[in-house]
Parts: structure tokens; sequence; C-alpha cells
């Protein structure tokens, strides 16, 4: 009835609004006709009482004169004065009604009523006007209308002047008493207008609601809307044709336009700078210095891959992308850039992230794994349906069977970078920029040297094993290494998933750490000897490695001389 709440305003029903305002118009129309019709009807009343009092006051003056004619004969005053009062009793009907005769001093010389006796009229003003009228030997029926108090109470009547008695004959009614009856009338028929104005309102507010009922789902319909941060169609199933319906289809028309772009800005931009501009309804050219996770993900030997396919290499990308973005999506993070066969993706940016960054990377690039995996799958399925069709591929057939199989690398670090929007109002981008975004890079390069699927830092090692309860991964150190371009060494660590430990593989684990350490120290020849009963490619650089002589300055530190 009186609207709901959005965002501290009240937001009022169109049919509410109409309804009282109607409802005052019509309540105040009717009652001002009922009140003029009151003010005409006392009038008409005023005009048929003075009627009355002029008779009445007619028949008094003569029987004063009638009066004053015995009492010459028997002077008995008082018994004429009753008698007059009797007579003016019988001319009276409401209760404060009167009949006064007035002397020039205001002594009361008769007092016809139904009220208590008074010895003097105290209207000195009504008095004087009365004397007035009296001029000489004209004054013989001097006569006139006359608003008065007496009893404490407002009176209106009529005078005459009787010369016999020297007395003023007053005949008068008390307003409240005369209107009384009026009013009466009055507050029952204002009664009646506003019971019949509330029914009248009830029946309106049903036929308006039904008539502007969709204004009602529309208006709920954005509401929901503007609660959820979402566009979407206004249901209009069953609406009439009218401007209301033209409203909504208007609205709908203009949803789907807004919900198309929205969706395209989505897509070239990360969620975080989507929510950020939906309830900012700007986005501002700044950045902030915060601590996140960076992945950096390369597919190898791109080079070929681009002189094999040509233009198809667009078609390979997509295919690889839509997947591999949709994990890492599903993992709360988004998307830095994409530089042909380069993908950075940023964790902990968004506010409502649900786990760990650093755990949400490391996940997120086993599952980039996965769909280079099923690409690989799927095109072998292919290459073997053309085997099975003609016997063998082509050259060239191979050749482009050889550079869809795509492989990736992935760098894992992070740390305190900034991040934020970067460019002008004209055109601008999401961007992290920092240390650890190379060094993401630069361990992605380190895939390649170290036949690792995956490589971080001990920056991700450290936030996933203090900040994450059974986290199932394995962290096997590497090595220890300098990246072309930096001045301090750091550990390298392969995070292994624990689900994918066989006895196996922990056998090779344990013989990779123990030459680990004996790599460390400088015993490479004792180090070659673990590292042969390793079986894991990562331990093939080592075996390379320790087949010459350790150097004299050794340090534990490996020297990369590329990126």
């Amino acid at each position: 009835m009186f609207g709901r709440k959005v965002n501290n305003t009240r937001v009022f029903r169109v049919t509410t609004k109409i309804v009282l305002a109607f409802t005052l118009f019509i309540l105040l129309s009717n009652l001002a006709s009922n009140y003029v019709n009151l003010l005409f009807n006392r009038s008409e009343m005023l005009s048929l009482m003075n009627q009355l009092l002029i008779k009445d006051l007619k028949a008094m003056y003569m029987y004063c004169n009638n009066q004053y004619e015995i009492y010459r004969f028997d002077r008995n005053l008082e018994e004429s004065v009753k008698s007059i009062e009797s007579k003016g009793l019988n001319e009276i009907k409401n209760e404060k009604a009167v009949v006064l005769g007035i002397k020039r001093d205001g002594g009361i010389h008769f007092q016809a009523s139904k009220i208590k006796k008074y010895e003097r009229f105290n209207d000195v003003i009504a008095l004087n006007a009365m004397i007035s009228h009296v001029k000489g030997d004209q004054s013989e029926g001097s006569e006139g209308h006359l608003n008065f108090y007496f009893n404490n109470e407002e009176y209106f009547g009529l005078f005459k002047y009787n010369p016999k008695w020297d007395i003023f004959i007053l005949r008068g009614e008390e307003k409240n008493e005369f209107f009384s009856e009026s009013r009466l009338i009055f507050i029952q028929v204002s009664i009646i207008i506003l019971i019949i104005t509330a029914v009248s309102a009830v029946v309106g507010i049903f036929i308006l609601r039904r008539i502007l009922k969709f204004i009602d789902v529309i208006t709920k319909s954005i509401m929901d809307m503007i609660h959820k941060k979402e566009l979407s169609l206004i249901n209009l199933d069953g609406a009439t044709n009218d401007d209301v319906t033209y409203m909504g289809v208007a609205f709908n028309s203009l949803s789907s336009t807004v919900g198309n772009l929205v969706n395209i800005f989505q897509k070239f931009a990360n969620q975080d700078i989507v929510r950020k501009a939906y309830n900012e309804r700007e986005v501002k050219l700044e950045g902030t210095k915060r601590e996140l996770t960076i992945l950096f993900s390369d597919i190898k030997s791109f080079t070929f891959i681009t002189e094999t396919l040509g233009n198809d290499i667009i078609k390979l990308l997509n295919m690889h992308y839509d997947r591999a973005i949709r994990e890492i999506i599903k993992y709360d993070g988004v998307i830095g850039s994409i530089i042909g066969d380069a993908l950075l993706a940023v964790y902990g940016a968004l506010d409502d992230a649900r786990e760990n960054k650093s755990f949400q990377a490391v996940l997120s690039a086993y599952k980039l794994h996965e769909v280079t995996e099923l690409l690989r799958l799927r095109m072998d399925k292919i290459k073997t349906e053309i085997e099975d069709e003609k016997g063998k591929l082509t050259k060239d057939e191979l050749h482009v069977y050889k550079a869809v199989l795509l492989e990736i690398g992935v760098g894992i670090d992070g740390g305190s970078v900034f991040y934020g929007t970067l460019g002008s109002y004209v055109r601008m981008t999401n961007t992290v920029i920092g240390d650890n975004v190379n060094a993401a890079s630069r361990l992605e390069g380190l895939t390649r040297v170290y036949k690792a699927p995956v490589i971080c830092s001990e920056y991700v090692k450290n936030d996933i094993e203090t900040n994450v309860d059974k986290h199932g991964i394995y962290f096997l150190e590497i090595d220890r290494v300098m990246v072309k371009g930096k001045t301090k060494a750091q550990n390298i660590y392969w995070p292994v998933l624990e689900s994918e430990i066989d006895e196996r593989f922990r056998k090779d684990l344990t013989a990779f750490e123990l030459g680990l350490e004996l790599y460390y120290a400088g015993k490479w020849a004792d180090a070659r000897k673990r590292f042969a009963k390793c079986s894991l490619k990562v331990a093939d650089v080592f075996k390379e490695r320790t087949s010459e002589r350790c150097p004299s300055n050794w340090d534990g530190v490996w020297q990369m001389t590329s990126k």
C-alpha cells in the first residue's frame, strides 16, 4: 500500500498516490458542497425565521397595547406583566428563545422565556442601537433587526418600540440553538460523505490496481534487478495494449541492449572491474598496492606452431583459451593480459574470493594442463580416424598434427604488486605491475629447463602451507637459481598434487631430494648416483650438470644465462 524502501528512500505506489489524491479531492469537494448547502439552508432558515419573528412581534405589540388599556383601567401592573409574559411564552418554542420588554434605562419590563429571569438588559450596544431608532413623534412602530447578547449567549432577533409602555419589545432566538439542527444535519451528511468516499476509495484501489497492474509488475521487477544488481526482462504476459505496457516493452528493449553491452564489456574486462563499474558507475585511472599471486602460462614451440598453421593459429588459440580462461575464472582468478601464446592471471583481486589466492593459482595451473591434455587427446582421436580412413597422414598433415599438440608451462609467484587501471580515459586497460609479475614469467621459462609442468616460488609455498589446512600439495624443491636480470638467488618448487603421488613416484621424490642435498653441498659425483636412481624428468638436467666436475667457487646457486 505504501510502497517499499530502496536505499533508504521510500518508493510509493502510483496507485496509492492516485487514490489518495482523488479521495482527497472528492472528499474536499463533497464537504465543500455540503457546507455551501448548509449556508444556503441557513440563509433560507433565517429568512423564514424573520417572517415568523415579524409575525410574533406584531402579535406581541398588539397584545401589549391591549394590556396597556387594561392597566389604565385597573392599575394592576403585575397582572398585566404576567399576562404579557404568558402570551410571549405561547409564542416561543425553543428552550432559549425570549420575548423581552426593555426600558430605555436597560431595565426589563417583562421577560417571556424558559430560562432564568433577569432584571436588566446588559448589552449596552444593542440597547443604544434600539434607542437610536426612536426619533421624536415618529417613534411609534420603530423597529429593526438586532444581534445581541443575553444570558451570556449570542442572539439574533427583531425589536419594535411600544410608545404606550415606553419599552422595546424584543423577540430573539439563541444562535447555537437555532442552528443546532442544521449543524447536526451537516455532521450526519459529512459522515455519510466520508463513508461513501472510503468505499469509493477501496473500490477505486481495486479498479486502479487492475488497470495499472503492470506498473506494479514493472516497478517490482526493476527493484529486484536493483537488489540483485543485474538486468533482466520484465514478464509482460497478459498485459493490455496501453502506454504502461509500451513503457514495459521499451524497458525490455533497453534492458536487452544494455545487457548485451554488459556481456560484451564482461568479456573484455575482469570481474572486479565490472563490479566496480556497476557499483561506482565509473572506472577511474587508479591503482593500489596489493598482495596478489601471479600465474603466467606460455605455449611451448609457438613459433613452429605459427609457421605450420598460419591463420588457423587463431582457431587453435581460441579453442585453448576458451577452456583455460573458464578454469581460471572458476578459481577466482582474473585475466591480466593475453599476448599471443602467453596468458597472465591474477589471484586475490576479488573481494569475495572463496579460497587462498596461491592455492587457487596452483589448482588453476593443473587445470590448464588438463585443458591442453584434453585437446591433445582430441587431436589424437582425429589422427586415428584419418589413419583408419586413409591409412596414414601425409607429410603436411603430420606437421599440422604435431603443431596442434599444445604443451604449456606455468610459473607462479606472488607478493606486493601494483594493481589497477592504466592508460587514458579514451582507452584504458586493467593491469598488474611488479617484480613478482616478471618473476612468474621467469619461472614459467624454467619449466622448459627442468621439465616440470608447474614451478612456483617460495612465496607461494609459504602462503599455502601457512594459510591452507589439508591443502594436499607436496612442494618439491627443484633448485636454487639466480634468474637473468636478478641479483638475488631464490628457491624454486614443483607443487605436486598429493593425489598423483603413488609408491613409485614417492621413491623418485626421495631419490631426487637426496641427490639435491648432495648437489647443494658440492658432492656432485655422489649426487649424480642419486639422480640416476630418479626417473623424473626434472632429474635429467641435474644428471647432465653433475656429469662434470663441481666448480671450485660453487655456492649452491645455479646462474641462469637466458630468460
